[in-house]
């Protein structure tokens, strides 16, 4: 007869045998699993240093590449813009911290920076395009036609481009006395600043894009401001180069916006490396094709054709009578 101490020895045995048996198998399994984790943290950390190595090397030769053209600039762009008046105008946004680079590359290549008109967000605020629009109406030389369906944007740049741009040479230089109040009133309203003196006309103009994409629902018309700006300005002088970083030619840029609007695309050059000193020298050979009544798109994004416009024949070819 099986009694109770039977059926105590007979669990017990049970449970000393599960014990055994885990004991054994976390004994023999132990060390494979730790050596195969160990090797692929390893393998993981050896990874991630390559990798570190990798990026390492590349800033250093970005940098190194850098620190090379700075150091040419001066020669690659010589006598590039001998002659030519160049005025800078910012979007709201633009990355402040490029302005002397900006100048001093134009400056290289032997131009005359005029000034530097900043356009401000009340410019482009959805709620004042009313007053601006009132305003290129009001200021307007006697005798102004807006083209037909002009936006408020497409008149105010076309007003403001009046007292900024000229595309006769012996103007350069010089006020345009029929528009001489059209940037203080527009600077007294608070939709530009200025810095040196921007309404001694240029030949050409860098319009530079806002380091980051405008967003919300307003960002459209606020892009097409921009690209209004600098479509005015190209008609009004010897051409007009919208230069920003790569930001800019991603979707929702500003350069993007003026790839996409037709007339402006063909006629506006774009440079998206502006953050470079190879594409601070782009934008002076931009400049020049548009001097000589080409344009282009320039950079690496995703709209540009090539790093930098042709090789120029001549550094200071024969002007159209038009803007680039």
């Amino acid at each position: 007869m099986i009694d109770f101490r039977y059926h105590l020895v007979s669990i017990v045995a049970i449970f000393l045998a599960l014990t055994v048996g885990i004991v054994l198998g976390s004994t023999v399994l132990q060390n494979p699993i730790i050596s195969s984790t160990q090797a692929t943290a390893e393998s993981l950390k050896k990874v991630n240093q390559d990798q570190r190595d990798q990026i390492a090397a590349l800033q250093a030769r970005e940098d190194g590449n850098n620190a090379f053209v700075a150091g040419a600039t001066a020669e690659l762009v010589k006598g590039d813009l001998a002659a030519e008046h160049v005025v800078v105008v910012e979007a709201p946004g633009a990355p402040s911290g490029l302005r002397d680079q900006v100048r001093e590359a134009i400056e290289l290549a032997g131009g005359t920076y005029t000034g530097r008109v900043a356009l401000t967000d009340r410019f482009i605020a959805p709620e004042q395009a009313g007053v601006v629009e009132g305003l290129a109406a009001q200021l307007a030389p006697v005798g102004t036609m807006f083209p037909e369906g002009a936006t408020p944007y497409d008149k105010a740049g076309q007003v403001l481009a009046g007292a900024l741009m000229t595309s006769v040479a012996m103007q350069a230089g010089t006020v345009n006395a029929a528009a001489s109040s059209v940037l203080e009133v527009f600077q007294e309203g608070g939709f530009i600043s200025m810095s040196d003196d921007p309404g001694k006309r240029a030949t050409l103009a860098v319009v530079v894009a806002p380091a980051v994409p405008y967003e919300g629902e307003a960002a459209e018309a606020q892009n097409g401001a921009v690209v209004s700006v600098a479509g005015a300005l190209d008609k009004a002088g010897l051409g007009t180069v919208l230069a920003g970083t790569i930001t800019a030619s991603s979707t929702g840029g500003v350069i993007a916006a003026l790839l996409d609007s037709g007339d402006e695309a063909s006629q506006v050059s774009t440079v998206d490396t502006l953050d470079l000193p190879s594409g601070r020298a782009v934008v002076v050979y931009a400049l020049r094709e548009q001097y000589a009544g080409r344009s282009g798109a320039y950079g690496i994004g995703s709209g540009a054709t090539a790093f930098e416009p042709p090789p120029s024949a001549s550094p200071s070819p024969s002007p159209p009578a038009t803007g680039g």
